[in-house]
């Protein structure tokens, strides 16, 4: 595959749908780069508690434009994004990855969000990666043409309604990991009237999901290839297993000896004649990894839009200890409860808003305390050594935990910039695991 140019197109985020559109510029603020790090807490004088549904009727008659929404001023919690990371994660992607002469094909699961989608497409994405087919749909029904769905349908309706999608939309793309599978995909495709584009899922030596490399898996994209109603795009390998390994350099020893058996299972399939145009996998742990695998096309990244604590964690190339190759640009704004009882403070974002992954959210830009979100819905702040207190009706942001998860307990989510709210986004793939 060619390189792709690392320069994104001039205003190629002012092209973007949004809900709310400010008509004037404000100070962009700096976002935390590592866990941990001291940063200031703004504390509104006046907390007008606006919800979703007020702040969304206000942008129908343009108020938020002549007034300006605070985002310390939304009812909490709430999902909350910051842009100017945002962009910056996205811009940092697509230069990494078109410099190492391959491209991203980030994985929606993680924001579930077409506007998230359409900005990570402007910026030079092959595609979107999405992981079930109600969420292809989803993402398909707004507008996002471009999908590789990463997980094998097997039951009869999931084969039916992906062949209804791929009816709909010519740009999506299935995977199989099985002969039986693939005929399955086959007779439905051909009772559909459709030609599909089937690519095959490899084992990196997880035994989640995907055929055995080699042989197994060569005959197997052979099958697919000579099936009616199917065509061959390529192989997946997705080692999801490599994206949390701490330390950079354990973690690219067992990323490319992971793929080392895929990487010849893509050289058989060229020498037999096959479409080698897809070999996808990998993800924001080991993205600036993957490229030194023979014949790899692009990384299925997802957590490298958002960042979380499980990733600040693993360390990176230039940083042994925390992950900051990206900004942690989606938070959780949470409001506290409760500040009567000595060392500890309780908020209203428990396991209903921050999900009860490890490890915990972090309290951003404040230091010598801990977050634990164990009750339902209540969290729970303790103090050892803390930068600062909390009282009742404070607002902090949380480092979310575990992006994903997290995003699929919101209906929407507050794009920010400056503080300011520049947009409501639908978290349209919400609920969307069938």
């Amino acid at each position: 595959m060619g390189s792709r140019s690392p320069t994104l197109p001039a205003g190629w985020y002012k092209r973007r749908m949004m809900n709310v559109r400010f008509e004037k510029s404000f100070s962009r603020r700096s976002f935390l780069g590592a866990a941990g790090a001291s940063a200031a807490v703004f504390s509104p004088r006046a907390v007008k508690g606006l919800t979703g549904s007020e702040i969304e009727a206000r942008a129908a008659g343009r108020e938020v434009a002549e007034f300006g929404i605070s985002m310390w001023d939304l009812d909490t919690p709430a999902l909350v994004v910051d842009i100017d990371a945002l962009e910056a994660n996205i811009a940092h992607m697509a230069r990494t990855t078109s410099a190492n002469g391959i491209a991203p094909r980030p994985h929606a699961k993680t924001h579930k969000c077409p506007a998230i989608a359409r900005m990570q497409l402007e910026a030079g994405a092959l595609g979107i990666s999405v992981a079930k087919v109600s969420e292809a749909q989803a993402l398909f029904d707004h507008g996002i043409d471009q999908l590789l769905l990463t997980t094998s349908n097997v039951t009869p309706f999931k084969i039916r309604r992906a062949m209804g999608l791929s009816k709909q939309c010519p740009g999506f793309i299935q995977t199989t990991d099985t002969a039986e599978n693939a005929r399955a995909l086959s007779e439905a495709a051909v009772a559909a009237g459709i030609t599909a584009d089937v690519t095959v899922d490899v084992d990196p030596g997880g035994h989640r999901t995907g055929i055995t490399p080699g042989e197994p898996a060569l005959q197997l994209a052979q099958l697919v290839d000579q099936l009616p109603g199917l065509t061959l795009r390529g192989l997946l390998c997705y080692d999801g297993g490599s994206q949390h390994v701490k330390g950079f350099g354990k973690r690219k020893a067992q990323t490319l000896g992971r793929l080392a058996a895929a990487a010849d299972t893509c050289e058989r399939m060229k020498a037999s004649g096959l479409d080698t145009g897809i070999f996808s996998g990998g993800g924001t742990g080991s993205y600036n990894i993957d490229h030194e695998t023979p014949g790899f096309t692009d990384v299925q990244c997802g957590s490298y839009v958002f960042m979380d604590a499980q990733y600040l964690e693993i360390g990176g190339a230039t940083d042994p200890e925390v992950y900051s190759d990206f900004q942690p640009s989606l938070t959780i704004l949470a409001t506290v409860l409760n500040a009567q009882y000595e060392g500890r403070a309780t908020t209203d974002a428990g396991a209903k808003a921050c999900t009860i992954n490890r490890p915990w959210a972090i309290v951003k830009g404040e230091s010598g305390m801990s977050y634990t979100s164990g009750s339902d819905e209540f969290g729970t702040i303790r103090y050892e050594d803390p930068s600062r207190t909390y009282k009742v009706g404070d607002k902090l942001e949380l480092i979310v935990s575990h992006c994903d998860p997290v995003v699929n307990l919101y209906d929407r989510m507050y794009a920010v910039r400056g503080g300011l709210v520049e947009a409501v986004w639908p978290v349209a793939a919400r609920g969307m695991s069938t």
